[in-house]
């Protein structure tokens, strides 16, 4: 039902910082848990960060904690990713998702993907 795009990545020196977009339509971002997901060429997905439903309580990934900030503003029905102090680790493409659930998770499984966004970290 809900439709996710996401935007802003981009090419960025190590160090820099970049703020990922992830607007929802068809229905508010609010009724469902939410999740930020990356996946590195060769690389399995991995959860980086998410929040419960109603812009809850959000959880990070213990290799991003410190850096990531996910956040909600339910008027622009976006759902955004702040990601500070980028390392080349952190290149992939990276996926917001959408779950039915009041709980997030960064293993259990999501309904609602987006079409990605690149982000590419040089040194």
């Amino acid at each position: 039902e809900v439709q996710l795009v996401e935007s802003g990545g981009g090419l960025v020196q190590a160090g820099g910082s970049l703020r990922l977009s992830c607007a929802a339509s068809g229905a508010p971002f609010l009724d469902y848990a939410i999740g930020w997901f990356r996946q590195a060429p060769g690389k399995e997905r991995e959860g980086v960060s998410c929040m419960d439903r109603n812009n809850g309580r959000a959880y990070y990934a213990t290799s991003v904690k410190g850096r990531f900030t996910i956040s909600g503003d339910s008027r622009k029905n976006t759902v955004y990713l702040q990601i500070d102090n980028l390392t080349p680790a952190d290149t992939a493409v990276y996926y917001c998702a959408a779950v039915a659930l009041f709980y997030c998770g960064l293993g259990h499984r999501y309904d609602y993907w987006g079409q990605g966004t690149q982000v590419t970290v040089y040194s």
